[in-house]
């Protein structure tokens, strides 16, 4: 978990100082950090970047610890 916060302040970091980086990481995050810090996330993750402002605020949820058990017995909703 700490490396995921140290990857993500300096991906704000660069983002603040450098607008080009800015502009790829909404457009192309995994390659935008590839290039400019040289870290690879793999092909099964997906990676979105969304820019709050004065007036939006995003709350991430992460999945729910019994979601990634196997052993869970919970039915799931059937769309």
């Amino acid at each position: 978990m700490a490396q995921q916060a140290l990857l993500q302040t300096q991906v704000i970091n660069k983002a603040w100082e450098d607008p080009s980086f800015k502009a790829l990481l909404l457009t192309d995050p995994k390659k935008a950090i590839k290039d400019v810090l040289g870290i690879m996330i793999p092909e099964h993750i997906k990676l979105r970047t969304v820019e709050e402002s004065s007036d939006v605020f995003y709350l991430v949820l992460p999945s729910s610890p019994s979601s990634n058990n196997p052993d869970n017995t919970q039915t799931k909703a059937k769309w």
